[in-house]
């Protein structure tokens, strides 16, 4: 379709709120939860606006003028938390500024979406390419990975789709992908202390520690379990109501959502993340500038790896990372940030074949 407007976009999104919305008044009512986060994420939603109607206002091409200075700025906010961050979780990556408490990271991921277009404009010149993008992203990365695993996971894959965007020859990826696999292992993973260790490995045998670092697995899989065909009813989650499982309300967000609406809410989910994740690509396929295609691609590899290393974790088929569903999982940096990333994909979109209207 060659329609400036897509609504099917927005109606896919909004849609997504709602659930991430139900779950959170949901969740709210388990005694570990922390007071007013309904609330609070119904004003996230509200603050999202005002990024995306600055996008609106400004289009496409002033969006891409103004990448460096949001990457800089990003990228100055994320070294800030060693210095002035609170620790939130065992992480040192949060920076409060009197009653506003946020995550840098949410903003540098959005910095990154903006700014990688802009070097990787060109399509894939050798070493000139790389040279540029490892410039931008490799900064980012080593600010997020020293506090934030799952937060650098995402930035990797992000980063690797939007390559592959950029025209990347496959077996380059092929080649870092099997590099990966090969020094992880052997150089990354003995290094790591002991307990970060047993986070990583832990879900492939939760019950070797059920007290301790298997816990919050088993209560995940027990609550999805729970749930059956039709789920227990909107309201209704034993596990989650009475404190049995942990951070319901953020890292299993999915897990409150299928014991109250069984195998057929969360099949319901995934369908609606893949028809997200499908109109981004048809977005993508529609949009004849490359730069504008890398961008989307970035959308697509950020949301992706988020959506399944936490779907993934809360099956305990993947180690848990902290890795927030995106638009459903409590959070107002992840929230706004989100929307306003997905807002952006809709201004380039709407201005793909010429400036601002």
């Amino acid at each position: 379709m060659n329609l400036k407007y897509d609504l099917r976009f927005p109606l896919v999104v909004a849609a997504l709120l709602v659930v991430g919305l139900m779950t959170v008044s949901t969740a709210a009512l388990s005694p570990k939860a922390a007071p007013g986060i309904f609330p609070k994420q119904v004003i996230g939603a509200l603050l999202a606006a005002l990024p995306v109607l600055g996008l609106w206002w400004a289009g496409r091409d002033r969006a891409y003028r103004a990448a460096p200075y949001f990457y800089a700025g990003a990228l100055l906010l994320q070294a800030s938390t060693f210095v002035i961050g609170k620790e939130v979780n065992g992480q040192q990556n949060w920076i409060v500024v009197g009653p506003v408490q946020f995550q840098p990271l949410e903003l540098l991921k959005f910095a990154l979406i903006l700014m990688l277009p802009v070097v990787l404009r060109n399509r894939y010149q050798g070493v000139k390419t790389y040279a540029a993008a490892l410039a931008v992203f490799l900064p980012a990365l080593a600010l997020v990975v020293l506090q934030d695993f799952g937060g650098a996971l995402v930035l990797g894959v992000m980063f690797g789709v939007m390559m592959l965007a950029a025209r990347l020859p496959w077996w380059h990826a092929l080649l870092a992908v099997v590099a990966l696999g090969v020094t992880f292992p052997t150089l990354v993973y003995p290094h790591l202390e002991p307990y970060q260790q047993k986070r990583l490995t832990i879900f492939l045998d939760p019950y070797q520690d059920p007290r301790g670092a298997g816990y919050q697995v088993i209560q995940s899989t027990i609550a999805v379990g729970s749930g059956g065909v039709q789920g227990k009813g909107y309201q209704q989650g034993s596990q989650s109501h009475n404190g049995f499982l942990p951070e319901a309300h953020t890292d299993f967000a999915f897990s409150s959502w299928a014991e109250e609406q069984g195998l057929v809410g969360g099949l319901a989910v995934l369908v609606l993340y893949g028809a997200l994740f499908w109109r981004l690509s048809g977005m993508a396929a529609e949009s004849p500038r490359l730069q504008d295609q890398i961008l989307f691609a970035g959308v697509l590899g950020q949301l992706g790896a988020q959506v399944l290393e936490n779907v993934g974790a809360a099956l305990g088929l993947l180690p848990l990372t902290g890795v927030t569903l995106p638009l459903i999982s409590y959070g107002l940096s992840s929230l706004v940030s989100t929307l306003a990333t997905l807002g952006l994909a809709y201004v380039v979109y709407r201005d793909r074949y010429g400036g601002v209207i």
